[in-house]
């Protein structure tokens, strides 16, 4: 499938799927939208806690990227990715750039460097675990705190929003643990509250009116 890196709205690059007109950020704002989902409405409600987080489209690396840069206490980060991004795709990529973080220029790098299926360490509080697994296969228990759900769209992967995925996610779930997405769609919310978790919608990042937030009661 044909893969072009664009630039989004605020500036920051995506790689976009022509085939598909589908990309693996907001074409509004790549960097916003990871701020606006992902840290604003999950990382920030676990402020100088030690969590475990999980992200489901690993992808770029840029919501690993920004979570390492807003991190307060120790994080172990798991990224599921079914198909890496090519080298060359993240060489290509602006965000050490636009997010100003020239002196982080290694930690990016080495995030796409480090070797998968084995647990890294970023640094002293900050380790990353990269699985090269379809989501359909995971099978962790009671183990994260927070999941990032950052699956290509609905539109062009509804099998990655059904429920049977998202009992996946509810398990891999700790007891108060919270679930991100930028999706709103009304069978996504349906689909996470008949697997039992109790869903909230909130304002949506710049080009969404509004997203989603799970919460395992």
């Amino acid at each position: 499938m044909k893969r072009e890196i664009i630039i989004t709205s605020d500036g920051s690059t995506t790689i976009h799927l022509p085939d598909w007109n589908e990309q693996y950020h907001s074409k509004h704002g790549a960097i916003q939208e990871a701020y606006h989902v992902f840290v604003k409405n999950g990382l920030e409600l676990f402020k100088a806690k030690p969590i475990s987080i999980l992200e489901i489209g690993f992808g770029t690396g840029l919501n690993c990227f920004i979570t390492y840069l807003e991190h307060t206490a120790k994080i172990n980060y798991v990224g599921v990715e079914a198909y890496p991004v090519a080298k060359e795709e993240v060489s290509k990529l602006n965000y050490v750039k636009e997010l100003k973080a020239e002196e982080k220029t290694e930690k990016f790098q080495l995030i796409h460097e480090l070797a998968w299926e084995v647990k890294n360490e970023i640094d002293s509080d900050f380790s990353l675990t990269k699985r090269e697994q379809f989501f359909q296969d995971i099978d962790d228990e009671n183990a994260f705190d927070l999941v990032y759900f950052d699956a290509f769209g609905a539109r062009v992967q509804p099998e990655l929003w059904s429920e049977t995925i998202f009992e996946k996610m509810y398990k891999a779930t700790k007891k108060e643990g919270v679930l991100v997405t930028y999706s709103a769609k009304g069978s996504v919310r349906r689909a996470m509250e008949s697997v039992g978790f109790t869903v909230e919608r909130l304002p949506g990042p710049p080009g969404k009116r509004e997203m989603l937030r799970a919460i395992k009661k």
